[in-house]
């Protein structure tokens, strides 16, 4: 059986997280949750968290596993994480926005893309951070499925 990689069951709203490595693990218990990655993908994204920050500007983050982990991943699938009270990526790089990725073979590659098309305008950024739906975000992202 096949997973959409985008589902309202993979978007959180109103998350609030003390710091980025809640945040993390927050996106990546989604994905594991959902039978996306298995529980060692997490830890995975804190690995290549630590490599280099995955704050991409426009209050977005996009925490995904190392190339090793990709072992971890059943299905590709995205987790959207909404925290409108920002959390603190290091060196004053507030996110609001986090996106997870789990991508089987180069498939995350293609979902990176579809993503920085939405993300590229702060516009659309702030629009999801304040989309009061599931579906709101649904319509932003509707080039991923």
């Amino acid at each position: 059986m096949s997973l959409p990689i985008l589902s309202a069951e993979t978007i959180l709203l109103n998350a609030e997280v003390a710091n980025k490595e809640n945040a993390i693990r927050l996106t990546g218990n989604v994905l594991v949750e959902k039978g996306y990655v298995d529980a060692g993908y997490v830890e995975k994204m804190l690995e290549r968290e630590e490599l280099t920050s995955t704050y991409m500007g426009n209050f977005v983050a996009i925490p995904h596993g190392t190339e090793d982990a990709k072992q971890s991943v059943k299905e590709s699938g995205i987790a959207i994480i909404q925290v409108p009270g920002g959390v603190d990526f290091g060196n004053g790089n507030i996110v609001k926005l986090l996106i997870g990725i789990a991508g089987k073979g180069d498939e995350h590659l293609e979902i990176l893309s579809k993503i920085a098309i939405v993300c590229s305008e702060e516009e659309n950024v702030l629009s999801v951070v304040n989309a009061t739906s599931k579906e709101e975000i649904l319509a932003l992202f509707e080039g991923v499925n």
